[in-house]
């Protein structure tokens, strides 16, 4: 793959990235994946042509650890959820026999709300509070390692507006507690990284 190519790959999916944001163009999430694979692709492109596998290797890094973060994050909250959802159930369907082959019958219940207190509630918050930590932990490990190989491509490019995407995902993520403050930040950012993978001269040679 030449420059121009991995250039025009990597702007595109920074751009998939930028616009997947917007309802009816996301489908779920795919078009943001799309994009990212895009960007992974250029970076291993990028990483091979100027000789230097942190570009990939960091980027690498990163999606690993969003992955890990996500399943990590699944995995506990049913653990929490799964042993008190059906002690839920029954209280809000209290002629409900607590048979699973039967669940089906709940849609022709009517629930009773009543019966809830605030210690039936507690372990479904308890799940909540767990999976925002466990995902924000990890999304400031993943965009750490991306603006890693995004720093290591902004000195082989001399294109500074990698470094700045970097940063901005990186402040992004640490802010992700301030809900829009740290998702406009990460959303500036995939299109920080779209300039950026266009400015970069067709004519650039790799470092001897």
């Amino acid at each position: 793959m030449t420059l121009e190519s991995s250039k025009t790959l990597g702007g595109i999916g920074a751009i998939l990235m930028f616009i997947g944001i917007f309802p009816y163009i996301s489908y779920f999430g795919i078009v943001e994946l799309i994009g990212a694979i895009l960007v992974l692709t250029a970076l291993y492109s990028l990483g091979n042509y100027y000789k230097d596998s942190g570009i990939f290797n960091n980027a690498l890094y990163g999606i690993m650890a969003g992955i890990v973060g996500v399943v990590s994050a699944v995995a506990i909250g049913l653990a929490i959820v799964l042993p008190n959802i059906k002690d839920f159930l029954m209280t809000i369907f209290p002629s409900w026999n607590g048979d699973w082959s039967t669940i089906s019958s709940l849609s022709g219940m009517t629930p009773n709300t009543s019966n809830i207190g605030i210690g039936d509630v507690i372990p479904f918050i308890s799940a909540a509070i767990v999976i925002f930590v466990i995902l924000w932990i990890f999304a400031i490990i993943a965009t750490f390692f991306v603006r890693r190989s995004l720093v290591r491509l902004s000195a082989k490019t001399n294109v500074g507006l990698f470094s700045t995407a970097g940063l901005l995902l990186l402040i992004g993520a640490f802010l992700v507690i301030v809900v829009g403050l740290g998702l406009v930040l990460m959303w500036v950012a995939a299109l920080i990284l779209a300039i950026a993978f266009f400015k970069m001269k067709p004519t650039q040679q790799p470092p001897p």
